[in-house]
C-alpha cells in the first residue's frame, strides 16, 4: 500500500501530524493487501476548520472518495481514518463474496 499525505492551499502537514497518520494507518492492517494507494490531502479554511480528504485506490480496479471536516486537524484524522477503515471493510466484504 502505498500512502501520500500532503498539504493544499498553503498548508503544508507537520512532522507530528505525519506520524499520527503513520500511527492511524495500524488500523488499516486487515486490508493494506487490498489496497493500493491512499492519498491523503490535508487543508485549512479561512474560517479554521480542516478538510481531511482521502482517494483510496483498490487493487482490483475500484475507488473510493472521503471527505471530512472538523475545527480540530486531529479529531478530523480520526473522523478520516473511520471511514476509510469502513469503506475498505465493505469492499474486501464485498470482494470475497464474488
Amino acid at each position: 500500500m502505498t500512502v501520500e499525505v500532503k498539504g493544499t492551499h498553503g498548508y503544508a502537514p507537520g512532522e507530528s501530524t505525519k506520524e499520527y497518520v503513520d500511527r492511524k494507518l495500524k488500523r488499516l492492517d486487515h486490508v493494506k493487501d487490498h489496497v493500493a494507494d491512499l492519498h491523503i490531502t490535508l487543508d485549512k479554511q479561512t474560517s479554521g476548520e480542516f478538510n481531511a480528504e482521502a482517494n483510496i485506490h483498490f487493487r482490483w480496479g475500484n475507488m473510493g472518495h472521503i471527505k471530512v471536516t472538523d475545527r480540530d486537524l486531529f479529531k478530523a484524522l480520526d473522523l478520516l481514518f473511520d471511514k476509510i477503515e469502513t469503506k475498505a471493510t465493505r469492499e474486501k466484504e464485498k470482494k470475497q463474496d464474488h
